[in-house]
């Protein structure tokens, strides 16, 4: 695998959809660029998804990305908001794979976890965070610091090793690892046997 990967960030929205690429060479990793995307006057909810479409593919094209990390909606009360989000949602994701691009979905709460260890950030604070790590000047609208957020997070669950195998208590560990276990030396523990008393 390349060690220069250029992750592109996305918090949807119908409304706003906010937009973050991140690139990472080695060890060290920047922002690149970050921003909104907003139908603005459209009120045509299939018009906003085709503008927020051609918005993706035009930051695809622009900054080539390596790797598409999403925000997984989550579940409100309100049904029609919530089948807008997905909306959204599917259009991005619609223009990565048109790109053949691999798309990756975090939870809400995962991303506010990974970058300030609590779940239930508000976005200022998810906002504040990187920009003690990334030094950025926070933006009006915070779906951009959320979307810089969403490929932050991804970028630190892909770079740590998964586990090959899962273990369920002590005695699966030692049958699924026979050569890892040492047997006790016989002439050992005879050795360190006191001699019966007389």
């Amino acid at each position: 695998m390349n060690s220069k990967r250029v992750v592109l960030g996305i918090d949807p929205g119908s409304n706003v959809m906010g937009y973050g690429i991140i690139q990472t060479e080695g060890k060290q990793s920047g922002i690149v660029a970050m921003g909104t995307i907003s139908p603005g006057k459209i009120t045509d909810h299939y018009a906003k998804l085709k503008y927020i479409f051609d918005r993706v593919l035009h930051v695809i094209d622009e900054y080539k990305p390596t790797e598409v990390a999403l925000e997984a909606p989550f579940f409100g009360k309100n049904v029609q908001s919530m089948l807008k989000l997905g909306r959204a949602q599917g259009i991005a994701m619609a223009a990565a794979m048109y790109h053949n691009l691999p798309i990756f979905e975090y939870a809400p709460l995962k991303v506010k976890q990974s970058i300030t260890g609590m779940g239930q950030a508000s976005k200022e604070q998810v906002a504040y965070f990187l920009n003690k790590i990334y030094g950025i000047e926070i933006p009006h609208l915070l779906d951009a610091t959320d979307a810089v957020a969403v490929a932050y997070c991804h970028i630190l669950q892909s770079s740590r090793p998964a586990l090959t195998k899962e273990f369920r208590n002590w005695e699966d560990f030692i049958r699924k690892n026979p050569d890892k276990v040492i047997a006790p030396n016989p002439r050992k523990s005879t050795q360190n046997k006191k001699a019966p008393d007389k």
